[in-house]
């Protein structure tokens, strides 16, 4: 991947957002919108140099947003943002004339990977890009506040970011263009330097009214991934599994009933919302929790779930053991764990493996357990 560099323009007041702050400083499922635009962009591969420009009064806002991220110091923007863009590429001064430069709005945290990936591929080649989607809709004029003409949808695109540029393109235009444009394929365009589209992404919204934060926060998705693991003990009849109970010869061992699977699940759940693991919680060292149903700590954290306005989407666990065999059981899990978490049984799936006579769960000594749960908050 070649290098690159990246200036992330967030210097503007956002008042049309509302809620007192500004709409890059909002917060966005527990981050500012501002730390997820930057945090789809710090770990790209061939990423060299990330500047972040800011509004003077926005200091405190910017540290807090981007706490333990370890970005360098921002900049501190202009009255426009063409002027704060011209600062961003003052301080990107000794990076190589042809190094390409991302322009991203900060307000625009849903980039996705194909998108910036794309761009910088169609930099390979060309001098200036931007991101661009195709108009669906029917455009009118409007007259006197009347319908008028209609606008042919025909090559006709809505302009997104990031908008890109080989460093030397860019930064000549804001030397030498003195008018004022709406961003800088515009300005780059006007200077005779053709600007080729990249298709972009309708997810790619840039969020400037309450409304559209409304929107996005019935879209946003996360995925927690829960593990867990029981050694089998003494002699016994039958082992619970994802809530019910299947024939085995040895009990698992554990300070609940060692439900490895709903464990697991627990497990997951905590991680979709960031609040640690299943042992933080329920800690082995409390006996109130001694040989207790494991349904009580899922239906537990989906309490905390709700509480932080997530649902889930989709459970998907994968059991590993030679023995008890899972197949013969799998409609009956599934059921057990939706009803637990009240989802439709299609929203769960149950899948086993072996570890084809490998570790401790080869040479049958436990059972281990792995779940993928998939929330919307």
């Amino acid at each position: 991947m070649s290098e690159f560099a990246v200036i992330i323009v967030a210097a503007g007041t956002g008042s049309r957002a509302g809620d007192g702050l500004p709409k890059q400083y909002r917060d966005l499922t527990g981050e500012a919108v501002l730390r997820h635009t930057v945090n789809a962009f710090l770990h790209f591969p061939g990423l060299v140099r990330l500047c972040v420009v800011i509004n003077k009064e926005h200091e405190d806002l910017y540290q807090n947003a981007v706490r333990g991220l370890g970005l360098p110091e921002p900049v501190i923007g202009g009255a426009t943002r063409q002027e704060s863009v011209a600062k961003g590429l003052k301080a990107l001064e000794g990076i190589p004339a042809d190094m390409p430069v991302l322009i991203h709005d900060g307000a625009r945290p849903f980039i996705e990977y194909e998108t910036i990936l794309n761009c910088l591929k169609k930099l390979e080649t060309a001098e200036a890009i931007t991101t661009a989607i195709p108009v669906h809709d029917t455009l009118r004029r409007s007259e006197d506040g009347y319908l008028g003409e209609v606008i042919k949808r025909e090559n006709v695109w809505l302009i997104q970011t990031p908008q890109g540029f080989h460093y030397n393109v860019i930064k000549r235009a804001h030397e030498t263009m003195t008018g004022e444009y709406t961003d800088d394929s515009q300005m780059v365009s006007e200077m005779g330097v053709r600007v080729e589209l990249v298709p972009g992404s309708r997810r790619n919204i840039k969020l400037t009214t309450e409304d559209d934060f409304k929107n996005v926060k019935r879209k946003i998705t996360k995925t927690g991934l829960g593990y867990d693991v029981h050694a089998f003990g003494e002699a016994s009849t039958q082992i619970r599994i994802g809530g019910i109970d299947i024939p085995h010869t040895k009990k698992l061992l554990g300070h609940s009933d060692a439900d490895v699977v709903l464990h697991a699940i627990t497990d997951a759940i905590y991680g979709t919302i960031s609040s640690g693991d299943i042992g933080s919680h329920f800690p082995p060292s409390n006996n109130q929790f001694k040989n207790m149903d494991s349904s009580i700590f899922l239906k537990k954290a989906m309490q905390d779930l709700k509480a932080e306005n997530g649902q889930i989407l989709h459970i998907d666990t994968v059991i590993i053991c030679e023995d008890p065999k899972i197949g013969p059981h799998r409609d009956k899990i599934r059921e057990s764990i939706a009803n637990i978490c009240n989802l439709p049984v299609k929203s769960v799936s149950v899948k086993a493996t072996t570890s084809e006579g490998l570790g401790f769960t080869g040479r049958r000594e436990g059972i281990a357990a792995q779940a993928l749960v998939t929330i919307e908050i």
